[in-house]
């Protein structure tokens, strides 16, 4: 973990969380693929996904996020980051 600061890419995961409201983990996913670049690699779309998996789990570790209706929302601490 980054010493209880989010790295960028959790940065960015908050950002989507506190823009579109709960999200669960494939939902992250899938904003997280739209607000990247397309490529032609087959696998870039598929391990993007599976980083939303991971940044979920930091997140709730870090105490950034938490679950409420089988989705994820920012706690106090996560919007005063990004919200």
């Amino acid at each position: 973990m980054s010493e209880g600061y989010p790295t960028a890419a959790q940065k960015e995961a908050l950002r989507l969380i506190c823009d579109h409201g709960p999200l669960d983990t494939d939902q992250l996913g899938e904003y997280l693929i739209a607000a990247r670049h397309a490529s032609t690699n087959a696998g870039y779309a598929p391990a993007i996904a599976r980083m939303a998996g991971t940044l979920i789990w930091r997140l709730h570790a870090q105490g950034f996020i938490t679950e409420a209706d089988d989705a994820w929302i920012t706690t106090a601490d996560g919007r005063l980051i990004v919200c």
